[in-house]
């Protein structure tokens, strides 16, 4: 056992212990980050009980496969190629484990997707991926709110803002950002020709109020009456809001709620994540520079994933990985396509590390 292993596993009986103590609920600031400690040293802990448990079997069928004649031994060498398989695979699962979690991987997220390159069609997968992302929301027991929208007359999106909030929410969500590119044929075209077409998404992470301090004196702040599909009123007040961070230059303009003080409150929401992204991107020189270098500029040469719908065909560019159930990942089937993300991230992160 390596001595990084033997640290976080003396660590996690601590911490067995502390939990289990009453007066640790008594501060919910120490409670909910030793928790949230506690959490992702269990993981590790339970890896090292797995890869345990597979070594005593492999150790059991190697015996067999040695002591055995006939239908045993053969049995017995076809299970060992499958324990030994298991067992690789649970130690480059601990590998990746043991390094280090961002610190803004339990942070919740509001994510920005915007129709880029394609008109009413690119408007019209704004809305099917944002329920991908919130269907996949509903398998991890994550909860979402609509924040902003800009809706078309065919029901698509010019633009929609949410938030999702959950245990590791940016852990699992933050390599969505950049252009995506469709590929299908679209409702409005009569003779089935397929179209391309590009949208684009940020994903940033969630800042709190003492995490980022906002100025009054910073803010220009306008209201309006919120407005609809081919320029028709939503509601007779004034209770659409435009928040101007005039440090930064950054607008945010909301409009889904009929409350004005509603209207506010979410967008100073979203203008507190863009500060706090830009904040980190400035700390942090592999990180873009700037949300516009995140999310490009919707062209369909900029792209990080394709959805090709006549193939039933995904396909995402930076970890060279193709999945032929684009309908269930559009269905929020998604998970795999995400941890194969996850780990591609984590093992450019993993030279040098046992």
């Amino acid at each position: 056992m390596n001595e990084r292993l033997e640290t976080f596993l003396k660590r996690y009986d601590e911490l067995n212990r502390l939990v289990e103590d009453p007066s640790l609920v008594n501060d919910q600031g120490r409670y909910r980050e030793t928790m949230k400690e506690y959490s992702r040293l269990a993981e590790i802990a339970d890896s090292q009980n797995e890869i345990e448990r597979l070594a005593a079997q492999l150790a059991e069928t190697k015996v067999i496969v040695h002591e055995e004649d006939g239908d045993m031994k053969e049995l017995a060498k076809e299970e060992l190629n499958d324990l030994q398989a298991r067992l690789d695979a649970a130690r480059e699962r601990q590998k990746l484990l043991l390094i280090p979690p961002d610190p803004l991987d339990g942070k919740n997220i509001i994510m920005e997707i915007r129709a880029g390159t394609g008109g009413e069609e690119a408007a019209l997968f704004v809305a099917d991926l944002f329920r991908m992302y919130s269907r996949f929301a509903e398998t991890k027991g994550w909860k979402f709110e609509i924040m902003n929208l800009n809706e078309t007359e065919l029901g698509g999106y010019k633009e929609i803002i949410f938030s999702i909030s959950g245990g590791n929410v940016y852990e699992n969500l933050r390599y969505e950002s950049g252009a995506h590119r469709v590929q299908r044929v679209p409702v409005t075209e009569s003779s089935g020709r397929i179209h391309t077409s590009a949208v684009t998404v940020a994903v940033l992470p969630e800042a709190d109020e003492t995490e980022i301090n906002i100025k009054p004196e910073e803010l220009r702040i306008d209201v309006m009456r919120a407005g609809g599909p081919g320029g028709q009123c939503v509601n007779k007040t004034d209770s659409a809001v435009r928040i101007t961070h005039l440090p930064s230059g950054l607008t945010v303009h909301c409009q889904d709620e009929k409350s004005q003080i509603k209207n506010k409150a979410k967008a100073m929401r979203i203008l507190r994540a863009r500060v706090y992204e830009m904040e980190e991107a400035k700390a942090h020189a592999e990180r873009s520079e700037a949300r516009k270098n995140q999310v490009g500029s919707g062209d369909r040469s900029e792209r990080i994933r394709t959805y090709n719908f006549p193939q039933n065909r995904l396909t995402d560019h930076r970890v060279n990985l193709t999945l032929y159930k684009l309908d269930l990942v559009m269905q929020g089937d998604a998970a795999e396509l995400f941890d194969a993300l996850k780990l591609s991230a984590r093992e450019e992160e993993r030279p040098g590390l046992p």
